[in-house]
Formats: C-alpha cells, sequence, structure tokens
C-alpha cells in the first residue's frame, strides 16, 4: 500500500483503527507500523470447531473490514489444524477431538459467512495445516525449544487446572505454540481477537521474536455477551445467533434479549457511538421511545446488517404478526411425517423444529420453563408429548412454531 506520507495523516488513522479496541499492545508499534510505507498483513484465526460463525464473531471481524477499507492486507486464517487439538482458552478439562470430516464440513461454508462482513475479492483465506502437517519432528524440537513449560502454564486455565490437580494433556500445550507458529509463517504484522485470546496472541509475538521477526501489534476487542445476558456467546452455552439460521429467527433471538443487553448490542453490533446511545436511553427514561419499538429497529437494523434488508423486513413483519397480533399462521412451519412417535420425546420434537441443535441446550430452556406446547408448559426433561397437526410450541420467548 503506497501513501503519500507528507499529505497523509497517520494519527487520525491510528485513532480510528484502534476505536472500539480493548488494548492494543504496544500503541506505539502500532502507530510505527502504520506510518511506514508497507501494506500491513493483519490476521484474524478461527478454529472451525463448529459449522458456523455468529455475532460474536461479527465484533472482530467489523474492526477487521476497518483495516481492509484502510488498504491493508486480511488474512482470515481457518485453524483446520489447530481445531484437531481444540483451543484450551477458559477450558476447565481436555475437549474432546474432531474428526478430520467435522473440521472439513464445518470449514466449508466459512468463507461465505465471513463474506458478510469482510470484502471476498480483498480477503486471503489461509489454512494452518498447509505448514504445521509439514513440520517433521526435527521442525517440532526446534519449536518447542523456543519457549519453557513455565511460559505456558502462566495461561490462567492451565494454572487453575494445575491448583486443582485436573489433567492438562500435552497436546493442549502445544495449542498456543501453533497458534503463533501461525503469525511466524505468515510474518503478521497486527493480529485481532477477543480479550479470552490474549495470551494466544502475545505469545505470537513472543514466537516472532525467537524467529528473528518484527514482533506483531496485538489487538483485542471486547467479548460479547450471548443471549442470556451472562456468558459470552457461544454454541456450546446455547445462547448465540448464527450467521447461518434463517432471518426470522434470528430476528426472534435478537428481540428476546433484555433491555439492558440491547445497549450492549447497540455497540458492538451496530456500532453506535456512546453519545447515541444516551440519548436513546433518555428518550427510553423520558417515555418518548418504547423499549419494544427501539428493539425491534436494533433487531432489523442487525439482521439487514448480516442478512439482507429484505430479509430483515420479512422478519420484522412476521415477528408483529405472531407476537403482536397473534396471528399464529404466521408462525415456522414443520411437517411431520406419520411415521414421527407419538407420544414423541420432547428433546426430540424440538430438534424436529430446529429449535435446538443438542440435547444440551434443550434441557436448559425446558428447565427454565421456556418450553410450551399449545400453552402448557413443559419443564420435565424426560417428558413425552402427543403431537397433532397445527400444534404449536413456543420455545423461549419470541420462537414459535406450528405442527403440520
Amino acid at each position: 500500500m503506497e501513501k503519500n506520507i507528507k499529505n497523509y495523516n497517520f494519527n487520525i488513522e491510528f485513532e480510528r483503527l484502534k476505536k472500539g479496541a480493548v488494548q492494543v499492545t504496544p500503541e506505539n508499534e502500532f502507530l510505527k507500523k502504520l506510518k511506514s510505507d508497507k501494506q500491513l498483513k493483519v490476521k484474524l484465526g478461527a478454529d472451525p470447531t463448529a459449522p458456523d460463525l455468529h455475532l460474536g464473531h461479527v465484533v472482530v471481524l467489523t474492526k477487521l473490514r476497518e483495516f481492509q477499507e484502510a488498504g491493508h492486507e486480511i488474512i482470515f486464517l481457518i485453524g483446520d489444524f489447530t481445531a484437531r487439538i481444540g483451543d484450551p482458552t477458559e477450558k476447565s478439562k481436555t475437549r474432546p477431538p474432531l474428526s478430520e470430516e467435522e473440521i472439513a464440513k464445518n470449514t466449508a461454508s466459512y468463507f461465505e459467512q465471513v463474506s458478510r462482513v469482510l470484502d471476498p475479492k480483498k480477503t486471503t483465506i489461509a489454512f494452518n495445516a498447509r505448514w504445521l502437517d509439514k513440520l517433521s519432528s526435527k521442525d517440532m524440537v526446534q519449536l518447542c525449544a523456543k519457549t519453557t513449560l513455565a511460559r505456558l502454564t502462566e495461561r490462567e486455565d492451565f494454572a487453575q487446572r494445575i491448583k486443582k490437580n485436573q489433567g492438562i494433556g500435552f497436546h493442549e500445550l502445544l495449542y498456543p505454540l501453533f497458534q503463533a507458529y501461525d503469525s511466524v509463517e505468515l510474518k503478521a504484522d497486527i493480529e485481532l481477537g477477543g480479550t479470552d485470546q490474549t495470551f494466544n496472541l502475545l505469545f505470537g509475538r513472543f514466537l516472532q521474536e525467537q524467529y528473528g521477526q518484527d514482533p506483531q501489534v496485538i489487538m483485542t476487542m471486547p467479548i460479547l455477551e450471548g443471549l442470556d445476558g451472562v456468558e459470552k456467546m457461544s454454541k456450546t452455552s446455547g445462547n448465540y445467533i448464527s450467521l447461518t439460521e434463517p432471518a426470522d429467527e434470528a430476528y426472534g433471538k435478537l428481540m428476546s434479549i433484555s433491555d439492558k443487553l440491547m445497549w450492549r448490542y447497540m455497540k458492538l453490533l451496530l456500532r453506535n457511538t456512546d453519545d447515541e446511545i444516551s440519548l436513546f436511553q433518555e428518550r427510553v427514561a423520558s417515555g418518548t421511545t418504547h423499549p419494544m419499538e427501539l428493539k425491534k429497529q436494533v433487531a432489523y437494523n442487525i439482521v439487514a446488517a448480516y442478512w439482507s434488508e429484505d430479509e430483515a423486513g420479512k422478519a420484522q413483519e412476521k415477528f408483529e404478526a405472531l407476537f403482536q397480533k397473534r396471528d399464529y399462521s404466521q408462525a415456522s412451519q414443520v411437517e411431520l411425517s406419520a411415521k414421527t412417535s407419538n407420544p414423541i420425546w420432547i428433546v426430540e420434537l424440538l430438534k424436529l423444529l430446529g429449535a435446538v441443535s443438542t440435547t444440551s441446550q434443550a434441557k436448559r430452556l425446558i428447565e427454565d420453563g421456556a418450553v410450551k406446547c399449545d400453552g402448557i408448559s413443559i419443564t420435565d426433561f424426560k417428558a413425552h408429548v402427543e403431537w397433532v397437526s397445527g400444534m404449536t410450541v413456543k420455545v423461549g420467548k419470541h420462537r414459535i412454531y406450528q405442527i403440520k
């Protein structure tokens, strides 16, 4: 990237690109890199441990888009090798390994999903198996010699496991080493990630120094809370909105978040400024704006941004018909065959309806009293229910299915 350094205000770009970040380390090196006349390599990695990305990923992808619009080289790294290990960050026990088939399946749709935020024509997609698979035994020994066990176990999650006498797989210790080696291989100038990735990102900076490279600057972004407003958005917790799910499902989930969480989504997903949010809060407090109407606008804007305006409009119309006009003909219609068990285990029914993807998600919803069949609350996880054509199943506050 060639810039007219004399006429280009790097300080403005510096302030703009670091805006919204939790941490930029070190800031002076970031400004120095921006003032260089080269196109910076900006890296973001994601392990394909699930087939879909969610709105939590959008926070950091949006920052990546800003770097892209500033003319820098964007590298979206798919960790098809590191997914075999599984990132141990914040894990209290060893994660079960994924099969090659699961990794390949999960990887397949990633490019389409990131293209909802990034310009696909200006995005480099890389796979770390291309270099990590090629490491020989000699290479591995040399790589491991770059660090110490003490440094690796500085990680808070590892330290907690050691304190509790819980096991740490040796392959888990290698995870931050492999992720860091990605930065060496790519010669990354900047690496982005969530605040939970700080150790891994700093380790990439450390390893680049060991290989005699100019160390990358790290930029961490805020973690988006999931629908429960407590834990971070994740598929494991079942509190996520996938970029691959239907727009009306996403809209309904967005309408289920608390009013308090709405402000957080406005800031991280719609990039509303603090002043703008304060103005909306004042209007709600004074009664000038109804929180339900504002939340509908927020849900519309998010769906329009990451699905499409057309889908956002249809999703809003469906929501209003279902929950404001009580027109259940607008519910998601799901056809069950005559061969479907009847009565059926409530968990299996929820899976057939597409309301949940895992048993643990179903269990959580049922025990929270969030599942109703024709208005009757189902709170027993082991319950079997009789189903008939026309029966409505409500899941959470704003998802309704009707059986055909």
